[in-house]
């Protein structure tokens, strides 16, 4: 009679096996109806965003704010919602860009501002106020330069001037170049 308890004792795990995996299938808890996290799924996110960026003396070399960030884990792209990046230098005053969205590359090497941009210097001794309205720049923040592609058009008044295409050093020494069809109007003295 031992003999044969030992063998209904396999029975009986064999049986409630086979119950297990009913009830699994049942409640639609395997595997393979689990439903799949989206490719390009935010990770963290952050509602009023600044990231700072010094020099090395440790006087600020530009900063980025944002109204909202998103960063997603697939490519590391951070995503932005009314970016504002600030460019600092000693021999001006500040270079403010901001526009409608953005997104930083996930190495932050590129910011590629969508939408309206504005790029804002104010006036200091001996430099005129600047004011740059374009669309859809791409900005390098670790060597302090900006493109587009777009219109663009540059105020310095009483001077303006507008074009297709430019190119942009926030550093020194400032270069601003339009690339095609520019045309303007000068004062002279």
């Amino acid at each position: 009679m031992t003999r044969l308890n030992g063998h209904y004792t396999y029975l009986y795990l064999v049986i409630i096996a086979a119950l297990s995996w009913g009830l699994i299938k049942l409640t639609g808890i395997d595997e393979s109806t689990r439903t799949a996290i989206p490719a390009h799924s935010p990770d963290y996110f952050s509602k009023g965003y600044t990231k700072w960026e010094m020099s090395e003396l440790g006087t600020p070399k530009s900063k980025l704010v944002a109204d909202e960030m998103i960063h997603y884990s697939d490519d590391s792209t951070t995503h932005m919602a009314k970016p504002i990046m600030t460019f600092y230098n000693d021999e001006t005053p500040p270079w403010i860009i901001q526009s409608e969205t953005g997104i930083l590359s996930a190495d932050g090497k590129d910011l590629l501002l969508n939408g309206k941009v504005y790029v804002d210097r104010a006036s200091a001794e001996g430099i005129r106020a600047l004011k740059i309205y374009t669309f859809n720049l791409r900005v390098k923040p670790e060597t302090s330069y900006a493109e587009t592609n777009e219109w663009a058009e540059l105020i310095s008044l009483p001077n303006w001037t507008t074009g297709v295409g430019m190119k942009l050093v926030f550093a020194q020494p400032i270069h601003l170049e339009l690339l095609s069809n520019v045309k303007g109007n000068y004062e002279t003295k």
